[in-house]
């Protein structure tokens, strides 16, 4: 297929119509950056599936965040079903960068924690768009960073087919030379175990068995079963099989590889011995060796990807292949929040750069590391034929680049932007005779020598008014400390209230939310946190504390995007805090008043009446199946013999919930379950007289005929 097939759960409305006909319009004519400004709530997502679907190229949709790229690639699944959608982000759980810090002489080695699901997703989107043409990739900003050559990765394929003469022998070399391994025992991704006539391969990007059976030296006939259940799901009469990693290089390109890589390190050793850096060079001499040594017995290494320029047969200074290099020249991208998402693309290069530089210089790494990199902002911009940038507050880049700024104001359920009130944050006793509760007031929110009220003071009577009308408010503090103190003032003046920022974790975030809505607390206190991604209709009122302190938690893009957290309910209010008006401030004013100026004129010309969104208040833990916390208290606390049984059958349990959660992209609840396994399989040790659960690394196992080189320099693990 190679047509995009949207299936439209209900028509575009509001603004959506003439923002999906002027962006496929521009796109035709060949305009290469646009920019989709479109408010809270107008519904961007469908218009960027609306014009995927009239252009007709294979996407790579950015996001700043994995979170972010999940939601927005479970949106596109809803909306291309019979399409490739896919996902692709860094597959590190966990992630520390091989650093050097010379003012210390420490060395901090590479250390991280694989996602095997998100390696497996990867896989699949690689595979994707080199096989087909409707293919939607939804990807983080990790997709600049260098990847294997798709050349390499094409040709470095296996296909079986039925009917097809066939030797075990030459298979089998192929696999290994894919990278796969061979076991005895269960297969996992990657692997394939030969028994008589029967070959059973797993392939990296599903986690499914494919049985090969032959007769006669002929492909007699090809299963895909399910690897728990050995029930047979279907019987093609094909397979291709695709290597088992990304960074993957056939036999005499390897050996070519190896050969340039000798040289530059005998070029990189006469040089630190002409300066006299005789630990630098035996350093790098003894790393260098071992890797080599490592490709040439098991075609891998740990850290393969800084040799890649050799690999791929490279220039020095080279853009590295990506994400970008698997598409074809004619792709269209698209970048949701741009005025975060270009700015992490423009700013990952440099700091990669400092990091490696400082490597290389002492001899932990050869100079042609440098080029396993991601790409400059300029490599960017040159790989890229048409964009479009999505965000409710374009940044300076997108409106001085696209040739036009299409905006998406209207709301299809009529809500319009809410109204926007500036209050001192000192007030007189006069000002303030008509928002003064009969409050106490502490020192660290003392009031001001007028006798009248202060910020805080007239926080609360509004947070009183709005409760009384069985709403809820929202307040976005400067500092974490304040968030929190001011939650316990609020507590002290019997409004039911609770902080919420970054340290609150996944699960506990989830639960205040629900709790939030049902009512349980009438006020919710956080930092930065409370700009994007809340969507809580109950909210009518946002008070900004202390909104003239210019910076980025006060700066235009920010106030807007916190003054689009009431755009859900129609009594939406905000107000801000401050003793005079910054330009920040002037400039969020002035589009609120520009939004909601054309979206009252919208609504009287159609005669539709703004209604607060009804959403269902679900127990948000509940419905995603978190475990609360004292099911593993209660799990830890069973007799012996039959807890044992027990929490093996609880592991099971739950390991079937975070692959589950994983299909679903729901990498948050993936990890908040894993983390759960880890606990109880730790108890489930001690019980046993078991050695603590171990973690390994992303690199595999070293063969032991290879001896690790020593390190030279105290090492952080």
């Amino acid at each position: 297929m190679s047509e995009f097939e949207l299936k439209q759960p209900y028509r575009p409305a509001g603004d959506q119509p003439e923002a999906i006909k002027q962006l496929t319009e521009h796109l035709a004519k060949g305009d290469k950056f646009l920019t989709l400004l479109g408010a809270t709530g107008t519904g961007k997502t469908y218009t960027m599936a609306h014009v995927i679907q009239n252009v007709k190229k294979p996407t790579l949709v950015i996001a700043h965040n994995k979170t972010l790229a999940a939601q927005l690639c479970n949106e596109f699944r809803e909306f291309f079903p019979d399409n490739a959608v896919e996902y692709f982000v860094s597959y590190y759980d966990y992630y520390q960068p091989e650093a050097y810090i010379a003012k210390s002489d420490t060395y901090i080695e590479k250390e991280a924690q694989i996602n095997e699901e998100i390696d497996r997703l990867r896989h699949s989107a690689t595979q994707a768009l080199l096989t087909r043409k409707d293919v939607i990739i939804c990807a983080s900003v990790s997709c600049i960073y260098g990847l294997g050559a798709p050349e390499a990765y094409a040709l470095t394929t296996l296909h079986i087919e039925t009917g097809n003469d066939i030797k075990r022998e030459e298979i089998v070399s192929r696999l290994v030379d894919m990278q796969f391994t061979r076991t005895n025992a269960d297969l996992e991704r990657g692997s394939f175990r030969l028994t008589g006539q029967v070959l059973e391969i797993m392939p990296a990007n599903e986690e499914k068995i494919f049985r090969i059976e032959t007769a006669g030296g002929h492909v007699e006939r090809i299963l895909r079963i399910d690897p728990v259940t050995r029930k047979t799901l279907s019987e093609p009469q094909e397979l291709w099989v695709f290597p088992a990693k990304h960074f993957i290089t056939p036999g005499p390109e390897r050996e070519k590889a190896i050969k340039t890589i000798r040289t530059e390190l005998k070029e990189r050793l006469e040089l630190f011995e002409k300066n006299g850096k005789l630990l630098e060079a035996e350093r790098l001499e003894r790393r260098t060796n071992f890797d080599l040594e490592m490709i040439e017995n098991l075609g891998y290494c740990n850290g393969i990807e800084n040799y890649s320029r050799h690999l791929s047969g490279r220039a020095p200074g080279d853009p590295p292949d990506t994400l970008f290099s698997y598409f074809p020249k004619d792709f269209l991208l698209m970048i949701d929040e741009s005025h975060v998402t270009i700015p992490q693309i423009g700013g990952m290069y440099e700091g990669d750069k400092s990091r490696k530089d400082t490597l290389v210089e002492h001899g932990f790494r050869l100079p042609s590391a440098k080029d396993n990199r991601p790409l400059t902002f300029k490599e960017f911009e040159d790989k890229v034929k048409q964009a479009v940038f999505v965000s409710a507050t374009p940044g300076p880049f997108e409106f001085k680049h696209s040739a036009s700024v299409v905006e998406q104001i209207i709301r299809p359920t009529g809500l319009i932007d809410p109204e926007v009130i500036i209050r001192p944050i000192t007030q007189s006793k006069q000002e303030s005779s008509k928002h003064e509760p009969d409050l106490s007031t502490p020192s660290n929110f003392a009031r001001d020598d007028g006798g009248g009220m202060n910020q805080i003071d007239d926080c609360i009577a509004s947070i009183i008014k709005a409760t009384a009308d069985g709403n809820r408010t929202l307040v976005t503090t400067l500092t974490k400390k304040m968030a929190e103190d001011l939650t316990e003032y609020l507590k002290e003046k019997k409004i039911k209230a609770c902080y919420l920022h970054s340290d609150i974790k996944t699960v506990e975030r989830l639960e205040i939310l629900s709790d939030f809505r049902r009512g349980k607390y009438d006020a919710l206190v956080g930092v930065n946190l409370l700009r994007e991604g809340l969507d809580l209709p109950e909210v009518s009122l946002v008070c900004i504390l202390d909104a003239d302190k210019e910076g980025f938690l006060r700066s235009d893009t920010s106030l807007i995007q916190t003054i689009g957290r009431a755009a859900r309910n129609v009594q939406g209010q905000v107000i801000l805090y401050a003793d005079h008006v910054t330009g920040s401030m002037k400039r969020a004013i002035a589009e609120t008043d520009r939004r909601r100026k054309k979206q009252v004129a919208y609504n009287q010309e159609h005669g539709i009446t703004p209604k607060t969104i009804r959403k269902a208040i679900v127990d948000l833990r509940g419905s995603l199946g978190f475990a609360q916390d004292k099911d593993i208290k209660e799990i830890l606390k069973l007799e012996l013999s039959a807890e044992t049984r027990k929490l093996e059958e609880v592991i099971k349990q739950k390991e079937a919930e975070m692959k589950s959660a994983a299909l679903e992209l729901d990498f948050e609840l993936a990890t908040i379950l894993r983390d759960e396994i880890v606990v109880i399989k730790q108890e489930l040790g001690k019980r046993q007289k078991k050695s603590p659960l171990k973690t390994m690394d992303d690199g595999g196992k070293a063969s032991p005929s290879i001896k690790r080189p020593p390190r030279h320099g105290r090492t952080r693990n």
